[in-house]
């Protein structure tokens, strides 16, 4: 997608050669028309697979999963980074390393919200190692639900995330692939 590509050019910062910050657009302040623009863009990509919801995990998927959802006309599930007071019992859980945060979290989600019927896309802000990938497929699995694929916005390709996960047969699809962050430019795919 040449425009999300101008606008990391443009408006994104290589942090390291493994962290480019998008803070001002897509994942701390968000763009509405460019975010609606994106979930467009993956609703078309998967317009056929006949998606019944859209998954993502809190906070930076949110915008992306919520736009794409729109543009399907299905509902937006996310999964929450702690267990609230009010979750009920027989919610669905894994543990994700986040590379970002440099943490283990625990993913919840309520398993009223996913089925075995559901028809399940995952979509996320980033792909970089896939641990965030790995956790919502595997509550997509609890859930028996089937996954038609996944949409991304920037996948870092030289992490290896979405090289793994596309050998285990999942479709990824990245809006912006990119293929280094070294020496302070990005580089695409």
């Amino acid at each position: 997608m040449q425009k999300l590509k101008e606008k990391i050019l443009s408006e994104g910062q290589v942090l390291s050669d493994k962290i480019l910050k998008v803070d001002s657009f897509l994942n701390h302040q968000v763009d509405p028309d460019f975010a609606m623009e994106l979930g467009n863009e993956l609703a078309d990509r998967f317009s056929a697979d006949k998606v019944t919801k859209v998954l993502t995990v809190e906070a930076s998927g949110i915008a992306v999963a919520l736009t794409t959802g729109l543009a399907l006309k299905v509902p937006v599930v996310f999964a929450k980074k702690k267990k609230a007071a009010t979750q009920e019992p027989g919610s669905y859980c894994s543990n994700i390393f986040s590379f970002t945060k440099q943490e283990s979290v625990d993913i919840y989600v309520n398993s009223k919200f996913i089925s075995k019927n559901d028809r399940i896309l995952i979509v996320d802000d980033f792909l970089a190692q896939g641990e965030a990938l790995r956790g919502m497929i595997e509550i997509t699995e609890q859930a028996g639900a089937t996954l038609v694929g996944v949409g991304i916005v920037i996948e870092k390709v030289f992490q290896g995330g979405g090289k793994a996960l596309r050998k285990m047969g999942i479709r990824i699809e990245s809006l912006a692939p990119v293929q280094s962050l070294a020496g302070g430019k990005v580089q695409f795919l």
